[in-house]
Formats: structure tokens, sequence, C-alpha cells
């Protein structure tokens, strides 16, 4: 008797997707958004964008990968969620511009990178505490911190990221802010590392070998830091909000409705053989 082939990798995704109708509508409605944009970005010559498109689609399936590697099954809503994260994040900030169009657009999508990212390490957690192959028992409180911990430095090391990206090719990934009083020990005439305020600023002035640049935009212009830090605060109430949800599903394993919106679920042997 000839023993039933496994399915591959795109086999497993079409099969994800024909059993989440939820999710299948959301991810062809957002990939045909992407394909359309590409097309248009292509005609207009930019590039750079047709790549980010591309990359769009790359990671619409990273969802369905990871059910296919990790033998997990993640909950409809926390994939929607995901792709509309990918296509908010790609799409909509870089390509629309809706992260200088709107003030609170970087805010919002940190504040769910950092509730995401604390719900992937929450998982893998998860996936080594109830896993055969390991004799571990986690505390819900251990696995609550750990998937905290994940989240905080994901956020940072993007942060890295971009700062270094900001230095080398001059991106300004890093936002400017606009800030109306500094202060700064650099300023001390005595040099006694005592902070000088100077404030409240209503202009600058940028003086280059090229001559005087005004700055007219009614303070001074920060760079990066205040940026830097709000984005780590929000990712920061993100990962504390995901990680109490985790904190009580383990305390409850698993009975609470809303927190099963969001963990992934490990798929048994034989659901896995069914598959």
């Amino acid at each position: 008797m000839k023993e039933k082939k496994s399915p591959g990798l795109l086999g497993q995704i079409r099969h994800a997707l024909r059993h989440k109708r939820s999710v299948t509508v959301v991810y062809f409605t957002l990939r045909l958004l992407v394909i359309v944009t590409m097309v248009a970005q292509f005609f207009n010559g930019n590039f750079e964008n047709v790549f980010l498109c591309l990359l769009t689609l790359v990671l619409f399936i990273l969802p369905a990968t990871l059910e296919h590697k990790l033998n997990i099954e993640l909950p409809d809503t926390l994939q929607i969620i995901i792709l509309l994260f990918i296509f908010a994040a790609e799409i909509l900030g870089e390509i629309q511009s809706f992260y200088t169009t709107f003030p609170y657009w970087d805010t919002i999508l940190h504040t769910l990178n950092g509730f995401l990212c604390a719900a992937i390490g929450f998982c893998l957690v998860d996936l080594f505490d109830r896993s055969e192959r390991f004799s571990l028992t986690l505390s819900p409180a251990f696995m609550a911190i750990v998937a905290f911990c994940f989240s905080m430095t994901v956020g940072v090391l993007w942060e890295f990221f971009e700062f270094f990206m900001d230095k080398i090719f001059l991106l300004d990934m890093q936002k400017d802010t606009i800030v109306h009083v500094i202060s700064s020990v650099t300023l001390d005439p005595a040099n006694a590392n005592n902070a000088v305020v100077v404030g409240p600023i209503v202009d600058a002035t940028v003086h280059t070998p090229a001559g005087p640049i005004p700055l007219q935009l009614g303070g001074w212009l920060d760079i990066g830091l205040v940026d830097t830090m709000a984005d780590l605060i929000v990712n920061f109430i993100g990962a504390v909000i995901f990680s109490i949800i985790g904190y009580f599903y383990v305390k409850q394993r698993g009975r609470g409705r809303f927190a099963s919106r969001f963990i992934p679920r490990i798929l048994s042997r034989k659901e896995i053989a069914e598959e």
C-alpha cells in the first residue's frame, strides 16, 4: 500500500486558507490591493515601492508558513491582525505616506507590534512548555515575563535597525519631532555638568558652509530621540497588555474565550496526520 504523500508548503497554505473563510477573504482582498498598487508603482517608475509590494506579498504567507513549520494553529483573529498590520505598515505607511499624513499612525503600529511580538514570544514559550520533548513546567507569570521580554527585545532591535539605516543611508526612519524647550549640559559655559535650559523656542536657523538655512518650524528639530522613546513606550504598552492576557490564559489553561483568539494552539498528532 502506497504511503500518502505529505503536501508541500504551498499545499499546507492552501489547506489552511480553505478552512479559514474569514482569513481567506482578508488575505485575498489585501493581496489584490497590493498587486494593484505594485502595478501602479511599476508604471510610475517607483521601483523601490515595487520591491516593497513584493516584500509584502512574501510576508503575507508567513502566518500560514509558521503554522506548517511549527504544527500550530493560529486563531483567525490573530492571523487577520497580522495581515492587516503588514498591509498598514508597508503599503499604507510607506507607499501611501500614512506615517507623515497621520501623526499617530506610527504610534498605533508600534503599539500593535508590541502586542503581536508578545503573542509570538508567548507562543514559543508555550510550545516548549507543552512539548513532549521537554520536561518543563513553567508558571504563568514566568511565561508572561518571557513574552514581554521577547517583545521588548524585538522592539529595541528594530530601533537599532532604524538608527543604523538613518546613519548610513540618511533615510530618517526615526522621524524628527519639533520641540520647544531643550536642556543640555553641553551649553554650560562653566563645563560643570549643569543642564542649561533653552526655551521657549519659536524658531531656529541652521548655519552651513553654503549659508544659513531657517527651519521655520516654530521650534527646534529633535533628530529621532523623542520618536524612538515614544515607539519603545507604546511597544511596552502593547507587550504588557498581551502578557496580562497570556497570564490569565495559562492560569485558566485555555478556558477564556477572549484570550483564545490571540493564543496559537498546538496541533495534536492526530490533527497533524489528518492534514
